[in-house]
């Protein structure tokens, strides 16, 4: 199983060299520092303009090769991402808002992919019945329901709860808010506004999978294998969850790992609603910016998550099928 693993993290490192590479030359051809200062008044002297953005490496005059040798050779031997048009430097942009998005994605993926396969191979074991029929009601009106609609929906009701109480319970606008004195104070308060943008991101995802989990499990638990093993004694709790769940996960483990690039354009839009400054939004941003370089940062950014979830993918799936372990 090692030597697999070993070899899929390779082709996956391969894979993300390509993306960046491509990111790389698609928004040195498309974006133009240039037209930043278009409309600054005074104008800039091109004399001076040409040599700021020569500085930065990414003055649109220079062959795209030459800025991609030069661009890769610093990241490569000194792990420096370059500079925004404005001075803005991105390995420190990349620092800041790295962590904020990974706590919202991490903690989303996790919610959402945990409680969807529980919740969906519950409801299939429980077919046709009163609750079955609720939680799929409620799945597709939530996979229904843009990203930016549901925020705004949790907002409208975290202010009415508050009203209602009289309470400040709901503090959901920007990473922390109002801090106590009391012990721990600071941690609660990071919980506090962690919550509502933690709902928006695993809801769709605990709707959407949740809906594959139970079409699976069904598929399984009508299986020869599934109908032998309760033939020859063993009770239900233990045939679902030893053979049907086991075997219904396979195919789940591989969706997890291409799941992250939706959660990363869904983070976008979260940290957008609730005010936080994140790497979705510093990923719109870039592309307004004309920034070249932050725009190359953040598709690394995603591409290296996506790494992450397709790896750790493989390695639940090695775990579960026995045939990736012997083959």
């Amino acid at each position: 199983m090692t030597y697999y693993l070993i070899r899929r993290m390779v082709n996956y490192i391969f894979l993300l060299f390509i993306a960046i590479t491509l990111a790389y030359f698609l928004a040195g051809s498309f974006l133009n520092p240039l037209e930043l200062y278009a409309q600054r008044q005074p104008p800039i002297p091109p004399q001076i303009l040409e040599a700021e953005l020569t500085a930065k490496n990414i003055y649109p005059g220079t062959p795209l090769l030459e800025r991609y040798w030069t661009w890769l050779t610093n990241v490569v031997t000194e792990w420096d991402w370059g500079q925004a048009p404005n001075g803005d430097i991105v390995n420190d942009e990349m620092r800041r808002r790295a962590f904020v998005s990974l706590r919202l994605v991490v903690l989303g993926a996790a919610v959402g992919m945990v409680g969807g396969v529980a919740l969906g191979a519950w409801t299939a074991t429980r077919q046709y019945s009163l609750a079955d029929r609720t939680i799929s009601i409620i799945s597709l009106i939530l996979i229904s329901t843009p990203s930016i609609v549901l925020a705004i929906l949790l907002q409208v009701g975290a202010v009415q709860f508050n009203r209602m109480t009289g309470t400040n319970f709901f503090e959901f606008m920007g990473e922390t808010g109002t801090i106590g004195n009391y012990p721990g104070a600071a941690f609660v308060d990071r919980l506090q506004h962690l919550l509502l943008p933690t709902i928006s991101m695993s809801a769709m995802g605990l709707a959407s999978y949740s809906r594959y989990q139970r079409n699976l499990m069904l598929d399984t638990l009508g299986a020869d294998y599934v109908r032998t093993a309760r033939a020859k004694g063993l009770i239900k709790r233990k045939a679902v969850t030893r053979h049907a769940l086991r075997t219904s996960l396979i195919p789940m483990g591989t969706y997890f790992a291409f799941a992250v690039t939706s959660l990363m354009l869904g983070a976008a839009i979260t940290e957008r609603v609730f005010g936080w400054h994140g790497m979705g939004i510093y990923g719109v941003n870039t592309i307004l910016q004309q920034d070249i370089n932050g725009t190359v940062a953040v598709v690394a950014f995603s591409g290296a998550c996506t790494l992450a979830g397709a790896f750790l993918s493989d390695v639940m799936v090695a775990v579960i099928d026995p045939r990736v372990r012997v083959s």
